[in-house]
């Protein structure tokens, strides 16, 4: 299992985001290995994007995990109940990160399925499986994720993302970002990324 290495996210943000797509995570928790592919991601960059947590280099509680060094996990609450996943990129103490969005199980998906819906997977309702983990919400709960991993590194035992079968490049839309309406000329920036062949 090749380990993506700090160089890999200690490059540009939207180069990061791009090539996430098709690498596995891997969360090692309660004696489980749970792997996943990613599907879809989001670029984040504070000095130029007003979507970032830390435009304009604002540093607060939350922000400051975005300026440690490339390769480690940024996990914050949104809406008062949503972890959400994000992988510090550039260089340290440059607010930058990717956001993942979307993924799908690699490893035995009941075992996610048993922990996202307390059944096999292939007993889950229709609504079960279009809300498996198709939102980065949905994706800590699945990988067991919460602001108790903020900080994290992505390079030792709990949590790592290895080469796995990096997308081709004409399998990769890009699009605007979600929920950011509030971000002016940066809700139009076309820094998401999805598999085109993501279900």
């Amino acid at each position: 299992m090749e380990i993506l290495t700090q160089d890999f996210y200690n490059r540009d943000t939207l180069t990061v985001a791009r090539d996430l797509l098709g690498r596995h995570i891997v969360r090692r928790v309660q004696g489980r290995e749970l792997i996943c592919r990613i599907s879809e991601t989001e670029a984040y960059i504070g000095r130029s994007d007003k979507a970032c947590h830390a435009y304009g280099y604002k540093r607060t509680k939350r922000s400051e995990t975005l300026f440690a060094a490339p390769g480690t996990a940024y996990i914050y609450l949104i809406y008062g109940m949503y972890d959400c996943l994000n992988f510090v990129t550039e260089p340290e103490g440059e607010p930058a990160a990717v956001l993942i969005r979307c993924a799908e199980p690699v490893s035995d998906a009941d075992v996610f399925s048993q922990i996202r819906f307390s059944c096999n997977f292939d007993e889950m309702t229709a609504y079960q499986r279009k809300n498996f983990m198709n939102g980065p919400g949905k994706l800590c709960r699945a990988l067991c994720l919460s602001r108790g991993q903020n900080g994290l590194s992505l390079f030792g035992d709990e949590l790592l993302v290895t080469q796995g079968k990096p997308a081709k490049a004409e399998n990769v839309k890009t699009g605007k970002r979600i929920g950011i309406d509030y971000a002016d000329e940066a809700t139009d920036f076309l820094w998401r990324f999805t598999l085109s062949e993501n279900a």
